[in-house]
């Protein structure tokens, strides 16, 4: 009965959600094949510290998150999404070259930041327009398959990376080139594939972000947007996770696989949780989230053993399956349909901060204190958020 509960529930999802999934999925294989080993391509060939790996990796996600504000915004302003989202994908692609031409830091920071601002130009839109897209009966679902699609693109990416390092002898720069492929086509599968539905209420064109808009958020939405930024305080980039396999002797080729075990438990996870979230409290659901995450600081702070690692990035990915579909439920349920884009600009701007701020303590602590200090701090951060989460879910308004 469960198994046909699920179809059921599958099929009932518009075929937008699925083509937006794809995209993710396609673009995400390019991001990862890059990402996965860029750390590794920054100290062993550009010799980067620590520290100066956590700075670009925050400046780059907190750029994706903050210009979410701005992005979101406009799409609510235009009433259409499906534009933005395009040349969100689209820089994100053209952006893939300039890794492998890279001689230092600096371009390749200005790659990074050029791929995450497209991130950002992409992701608010493209959020809004699931909900948009989704039945309100199956938000969670729809927004857990989008992210379990998107998650699948992220274990495939590493393992293309692991697979291509060893046919060619760990040459990060051809690796690279490959990764451009995907990125090009998730920009057209877009271009071709999706049809933007007509606003069924147009209205006169107002400012989203002036102050007679804002209060129309309700306090239950801003009690989301803290909550979520506590969490990003608390999870800081996953190039650690791959610094960390780097200090269990993994050799180099191998060490993408952290990432791809991490994806493959988050891609696993976050479609049965999305849809568990649409019949149960999401306050209780964000806790457990936080106790796996809680869990997995305190498992890779303990050792740097392969299969401690392993064990650490799993369960990082399984917090990861449960949280993140489940924030942007929250967000969706908690704000108005017109102001959906602007609801997920703000919020992941305070997180664009909060991944800033928390990139830089972790380099920071890691190149001063060592591994197992940072993932010990992560887990505090944890602590604290789980204190605020229980002791004032009572604001949060859950729509059961």
């Amino acid at each position: 009965m469960q198994t046909e509960a699920r179809g059921s529930s599958l099929r009932q999802i518009p075929s937008g959600i699925w083509i937006l999934g794809c995209v993710s999925l396609l673009m995400d294989v390019s991001s990862e094949m890059i990402h996965s080993l860029l750390p590794m391509f920054m100290v062993t060939t550009l010799g980067a510290s620590a520290f100066a790996i956590g700075m670009i990796e925050g400046l780059a996600e907190s750029t994706a998150l903050i210009v979410k504000i701005f992005s979101g915004s406009l799409s609510d302003y235009l009433g259409k999404r499906k534009g933005l989202a395009v040349l969100g994908y689209g820089l994100g692609a053209l952006s893939k070259p300039l890794f492998a031409l890279a001689p230092g830091i600096g371009i390749l920071l200005s790659a990074r930041l050029l791929d995450r601002l497209g991130k950002g130009i992409r992701g608010a839109p493209r959020d809004a327009l699931v909900a948009d897209i989704s039945p309100a009966h199956l938000r969670g679902a729809a927004f857990g398959l989008r992210q379990s699609l998107d998650t699948v693109g992220a274990f495939l990416g590493p393992l293309l990376g692991v697979g291509l390092m060893l046919l060619w002898a760990n040459d990060f720069r051809a690796v690279f080139w490959v990764a451009t492929i995907p990125a090009f086509a998730a920009v057209g599968l877009l271009i071709f594939g999706l049809h933007e539905p007509a606003p069924t209420d147009i209205k006169p064109r107002r400012n989203p972000i002036r102050r007679g808009s804002l209060q129309r958020l309700s306090q239950s939405y801003w009690w989301v947007v803290g909550i979520g930024g506590l969490f990003t305080l608390a999870r800081f980039s996953e190039a650690f996770l791959v610094l960390r396999a780097l200090q269990a002797d993994i050799p180099v080729a191998f060490v993408p696989l952290v990432m791809v075990v991490m994806s493959l438990v988050y891609s696993l996870s976050a479609y049965p949780f999305g849809k568990l979230s649409d019949r149960i409290s999401h306050t209780w659901l964000l806790a457990i989230g936080l106790l796996m995450l809680i869990a997995a600081d305190l498992v890779l702070a303990s050792g740097g053993h392969w299969v401690v690692v392993l064990l650490g990035v799993s369960l990082w990915g399984l917090h990861m399956g449960i949280t993140q579909g489940l924030l942007s439920t929250m967000i969706a349920d908690t704000a108005h349909a017109e102001l959906r884009g602007t609801a997920f600009g703000i919020f992941n701007l305070v997180g664009g901060v909060a991944m800033l701020l928390a990139s830089v303590i972790a380099g920071l602590l890691w190149d001063h204190y060592g591994a197992s200090v940072t993932f010990y701090a992560g887990a505090g951060f944890c602590v604290v958020t789980l204190i605020c989460l229980t002791g004032n879910s009572a604001r949060l308004k859950e729509q059961h």
